[in-house]
């Protein structure tokens, strides 16, 4: 189901509060929801009727055309930039032509907003980010990006929940643990928060780290 056509708040209110009332409000023969930017994918049960389930989501929309989505949580992520938590900061320097201290603080100082999670399980797309900060993915993405990594893909920007593969570029890292893999909706982060990156030293890192159990 197409919402929109381009990134925007407006379309991600759609998506949101859509989603919301259909966690709330099952629909007989849909058994996964997965959004998006700017639409939303159905995975349907085998014997669900394809136009009865349309026709039930369209009446959905129908309903939430005019709702608020829940109230935006704020959360606040401690990042250790550059170094060997960030080894592609040099390279958003590169096609940013901003010295690596304005990159950062470009960085933090974005108004971000989680639009889905995604690619893997608690991956948050975060848009909102200077768009001056806009980097191409590696062409060959690693193998193995730490957990707790910040990164940027294009003009957007994300953390990685735990080790996985990822082509995005690694600026930074949080000590903080962002997705409860036992517990999904007691995680840091969910769809439809505010977020605001706040850089600290190696010091607080670690404190931090060892505080939270990273």
């Amino acid at each position: 189901m197409e919402l929109g056509h381009e990134i925007s708040e407006s379309t991600h209110k759609k998506i949101f509060t859509l989603i919301t009332h259909l966690i709330h409000n099952p629909i007989q023969g849909i058994i996964n929801i997965h959004p998006g930017y700017t639409s939303m994918l159905f995975t349907l049960d085998k014997m669900a009727n394809i136009d009865d389930t349309i026709q039930a989501v369209e009446n959905s929309l129908d309903m939430v055309q005019n709702s608020e989505p829940p109230e935006a949580k704020l959360v606040e992520v401690p990042v250790l930039y550059g170094g060997n938590y960030g080894k592609d900061i040099q390279r958003v320097v590169q096609f940013s032509r901003l010295s690596e201290d304005e990159i950062i603080q470009r960085h933090q100082s974005g108004n971000y907003l989680v639009y889905f999670l995604g690619f893997s399980p608690g991956f948050p797309y975060i848009g909102g980010m200077d768009q001056n900060l806009k980097t191409p993915r590696l062409q060959t993405p690693r193998k193995r990006v730490p957990q707790g990594s910040v990164a940027i893909a294009g003009g957007q920007t994300g953390i990685y929940p735990f080790p996985s593969p990822g082509g995005w570029n690694l600026i930074g890292r949080t000590p903080l643990k962002i997705f409860n893999i036992s517990n999904p909706k007691n995680s840091l982060i969910q769809m439809g928060d505010k977020v605001q990156f706040k850089s600290i030293s190696e010091d607080e890192y670690e404190r931090l780290k060892e505080s939270n159990g990273a």
